[in-house]
């Protein structure tokens, strides 16, 4: 096949989970349903933690930053998706392609990164109690989200440029709903060694840090909640952990799952398909499981709404005061 210079011709094809048509509408009902959800679940937990004063604490500041990327992660996919059947196109153009991998790296990565830090965060607050408030302070607490941020734009940009240097072939098919870095790197014509071992590398760096900080801290916990004498401080303890062991397990497993499966029957479309799960389920689930055991959580979202009935009450009868 002949190059083509992407930066003149420039539009990818994006298949999508299906390309038969009488499925179209069920996953534009399922995947619209899926990410209102999301978007809803998450801005409720980020309106909970920042309205009251009693969840302004490391714990729910690392959550609310957990659910503010986990809004912007599915905000880069489903969008462009649910145009693309809504208008029965496939098209996406070569600037969009970049911009929604960038966007998708770089939210997919935060994730790994603010799941780390919670993992931390538990750590300290099971095994130096005493000493939490004083090694979780705001400054700490904003530093650990600011260095996340920039390590996670440096990554994003490396791939997005590697793959601004690669030329592609008239082929320009990708068998997946978004634009993924592994599905553009497999369309180039050009030489594409670098960018393998630079995402490779990346993965293996990113996912096995961060795995090893979370499998250690918690080796740490197990330890700390085994040597309590009090069979309440043990619950106590283990609960607070309880949602984000689930998270970190979801997250990990069904993105390990995705690769692992795409790894074992090369297909794309399976890969696609499987994906949905780290990029659409667990986004969407994570309110629930942070939010269903949590006291806490709950009663912030009591007094919310409360909050904000009493207020249109009032001004209610504001209105029809002569």
């Amino acid at each position: 096949m002949e190059p083509v210079n992407i930066t003149r011709a420039a539009e990818f094809l994006l298949l999508g989970l299906s390309e038969e048509s009488e499925l179209q509408p069920l996953i534009f009902g399922l995947f619209l349903s899926m990410y209102l959800v999301t978007v809803l679940g998450n801005l409720l937990l980020i309106l909970a933690v920042s309205s009251d004063p009693h969840l302004h604490t490391p714990m729910y500041f690392f959550l609310s930053n957990l659910s503010f990327v986990d809004i912007c992660f599915t905000s880069t996919t489903i969008p462009k998706m649910l145009v693309n059947i809504w208008m029965q196109s496939k098209v996406i153009t070569y600037e969009g392609c970049i911009t929604q991998m960038y966007f998708f790296l770089l939210f997919g990565t935060l994730d790994v990164f603010l799941l780390t830090v919670m993992a931390y965060d538990r750590f300290v607050a099971i095994c130096h109690p005493i000493h939490y408030t004083v090694i979780m302070h705001p400054q700490l607490c904003g530093l650990l989200v600011l260095v996340s941020w920039i390590m996670c734009v440096l990554i994003s940009l490396l791939h997005s440029l590697l793959v601004l240097r690669l030329s592609f072939c008239t082929d320009l098919k990708i068998p997946h709903y978004f634009c993924e870095l592994n599905q553009m790197i497999q369309l180039a014509c050009s030489d594409t060694f670098v960018n393998n071992m630079v995402m490779y590398f990346a993965a293996v760096l990113q996912g096995g840090v961060s795995l090893t900080g979370i499998l250690y801290s918690y080796s740490k916990i197990v330890s700390s909640i085994h040597a309590m004498s009090s069979a309440q401080g043990k619950y106590k303890a283990f609960s607070t952990c309880v949602s984000h062991l689930l998270v970190v397990s979801l997250f990990y497993y069904t993105g390990l799952g995705v690769y692992l499966s795409s790894a074992v029957t090369h297909s794309s479309q399976s890969s696609a398909t499987a994906s949905v799960m780290y990029t659409v389920v667990t986004p969407m689930l994570n309110p629930f499981i942070y939010s269903l055991r949590n006291k806490d959580i709950k009663g912030a979202l009591k007094r919310f709404f409360g909050k904000t009935g009493m207020e249109r009450t009032i001004l209610l009868r504001l209105k029809k005061c002569p």
